[in-house]
């Protein structure tokens, strides 16, 4: 007998919550006691199918996302073209940056390219957990501090007029993109056009 909807929901529920659980126990000075204040949380779960927004432009940024399995696309909608600027894949987190910290409408949209599936958080729980968990806000200070160092490097990226230099940056940095991503959004990513990215592949 197949299990019923209800069921099934909290089935996968259940399974996003243990891997996001695994992950958090690799990092070493989360004690149990942490992880265990910080998963009943993520009350939210979320299932994208290919196309399906997470977040359009305008629209407020309320939640930080963990993606269990899947992948998504940040992009800036432009009159002329839809801008990528980001990834997000399985086991990462994604939000509308800027407008998660910021609370304002976020100028980005977030788009699942494929099946995703997440959890969310609110953003007035998860402020709540850094202000009363040190070793939390030791986690999210090192998270920022992780993409921030990717930004940096995404801007050098930007500013090389070579775009074989972009492509080899991309491919020592991430090499797996091209593995989860369509090559389409990677050429964006990058500034070129696809033709440009199939040549140099």
């Amino acid at each position: 007998m197949a299990p019923e909807p209800a069921q099934s929901q909290l089935s996968a529920y259940g399974a996003k919550l243990a891997l996001l659980a695994t992950l958090l126990r690799r990092v070493p000075y989360l004690t149990e006691a942490d992880i265990a204040a910080c998963l009943p949380l993520w009350t939210k779960s979320v299932t994208l199918k290919r196309n399906d927004f997470l977040i359009r432009a305008g629209q407020v940024e309320h939640h930080l996302y963990f993606v269990s399995s899947g992948a998504m696309r940040i992009y800036l909608p432009d009159a002329t073209e839809e801008i990528c600027v980001g990834f997000a894949y399985g086991t990462s987190l994604i939000c509308s940056f800027p407008s998660f910290v910021e609370n304002r409408p976020s100028d980005y949209c977030l788009q699942a390219l494929k099946k995703t599936e997440l959890l969310a958080v609110s953003r007035a729980d998860f402020l709540a957990l850094l202000d009363s968990n040190a070793n939390f806000a030791r986690f999210w200070r090192m998270e920022l501090e992780r993409v921030l160092v990717g930004r940096i490097e995404r801007e050098i990226d930007l500013l090389l007029p070579e775009p074989e230099r972009r492509l080899q940056r991309l491919l020592a940095r991430s090499p797996h993109l091209f593995q989860l991503i369509p090559k389409k959004y990677i050429a964006s990513y990058l500034r070129m056009t696809p033709e440009t990215l199939s040549r140099l592949r």
